[in-house]
């Protein structure tokens, strides 16, 4: 499927309908990235156009990598992985099966071999044959992946960093909080990052050492090619490039696109790739920390009828699909224009989970609040809907004020 998008200023990469979760730089010097809208996306760098959109997979999501030849693996919460030839394809041309849940994390090793991971708290090394080496051990989600020369190494909720090997696996550290990332290092080291917003260096002889990245956690790693900086994404916003070798601060990003979920550094270690929140994809200048292309005066698109794109005197998020119509582009869910009476999973057009195509529920705003308040997991189980939750009484308010004037 091509997709038809007026060519954005350099560097600032527009075509996502949901928060950009996966980044990967293609072999040739593409880039891949994907997210909550389920759709990847190519892209030529150079001219900063798409060159085609795969919409396949029937969920979220979360994982990407890099396979020789020119091709890609992509994964999310629907546990299946799909590979894709180079330049993509209409439909992927293999697809693995076995996970028992989303799955959150792939590598690939040098000689080719694919890793994944993800809620079934298991790690799959994939052979040539379609079957996987199930590795069992984490007790827990596995959500990060990376390959050293001793091995893959995985880590997870369970606060615990393992290295298998063909003999088995073992414990590298154990951290005792959920950790999120990882990237290999030069010399056999790892980079972890945590949820108490720590980086971890473990070198092979053992040893470790650590510093705090912020005070929230970090959710993305990537190494710049030579091994010396490291980028890391925290959950909050904050993003930044350390230096490897004393942990030491050398540039916090500050510009548009916070917060981000996905970092990946350029072939050539000059630039970073960032994805997140705010559905683009954007490059920034590794060695100054500051945006590339950034657009100077644009106007943000809005609805005809949503005067702001959040409540005035909230800090509630904004609607968790845009009301602007089924015809704006690709987007993270069903339009919620007119949501207000209609009922759950009725929009046509729309490819719903089972769970909503019941439509056994009625959007109104006690049922929206119930929603944000239990959240989608808890009043609509089975559902694909990010878990999204507003605990404060008067920003959960507002938010139902600002959807019952922008969804007219």
């Amino acid at each position: 499927m091509l997709l038809a998008l007026p060519a954005p200023r350099a560097q600032e990469l527009a075509g996502h309908g949901g928060p950009v979760r996966a980044l990967a730089v293609l072999q040739g010097g593409g880039l891949a990235s994907a997210g909550f809208d389920q759709a990847v996306i190519l892209w030529d760098p150079a001219s900063g156009t798409a060159r085609r959109v795969l919409r396949w997979h029937a969920g979220a999501l979360s994982a990407l990598a890099a396979l020789p030849g020119g091709g890609l693996a992509s994964a999310g919460e629907e546990g299946r992985i799909a590979l894709w030839p180079d330049g993509g394809a209409e439909s992927p041309a293999r697809v693995l099966e076995g996970h028992a849940g989303p799955v959150t994390a792939l590598a690939v090793a040098p000689d080719g071999t694919l890793a994944s991971a993800g809620w079934d708290g298991t790690v799959r090394i994939w052979g040539v044959a379609g079957t996987a080496r199930v590795l069992e051990g984490h007790a827990g989600p596995v959500g990060a992946l990376a390959w050293t020369p001793a091995g893959l190494a995985s880590a997870g909720a369970d606060g615990t960093v393992r290295l298998w090997r063909a003999a088995g696996g073992q414990v590298l550290a154990a951290l005792g909080l959920p950790q999120n990332a990882l990237a290999a290092l030069p010399g056999g080291a790892l980079a972890t990052g945590g949820a108490d917003g720590f980086v971890r260096i473990l070198q092979s002889d053992g040893t470790s050492r650590e510093w705090a990245a912020g005070s929230r956690p970090v959710v993305a790693l990537a190494a710049a090619p030579d091994g010396t900086r490291l980028a890391t994404a925290s959950l909050g916003g904050s993003a930044a490039i350390w230096s490897v070798a004393d942990g030491r601060l050398l540039h916090m990003l500050d510009g548009p696109g916070l917060p981000l979920w996905s970092v990946a550094f350029a072939a050539d270690g000059a630039s970073l790739w960032t994805g997140g929140q705010d559905r683009r994809v954007r490059r920034w200048d590794a060695a100054t920390g500051a945006p590339l292309g950034r657009r100077r005066g644009r106007r943000r698109r809005r609805c005809p009828s949503a005067p702001t794109p959040r409540a005035p005197g909230s800090s509630a998020p904004a609607a968790p699909a845009t009301p602007c119509g089924i015809g704006a582009g690709p987007m993270a869910g069903p339009s919620l224009q007119g949501i207000f009476g209609r009922r759950m999973g009725a929009l046509p057009g729309y490819a719903y989970s089972p769970r909503l195509a019941r439509g056994d529920i009625t959007w109104t705003p006690e049922t929206l609040a119930d929603l944000f308040t239990r959240g989608p997991d808890v009043v609509t189980p089975g559902t694909r809907m990010p878990v999204q939750t507003v605990g404060d009484a008067g920003e959960l308010a507002a938010l139902i004020r600002f959807l019952e004037v922008a969804t007219r």
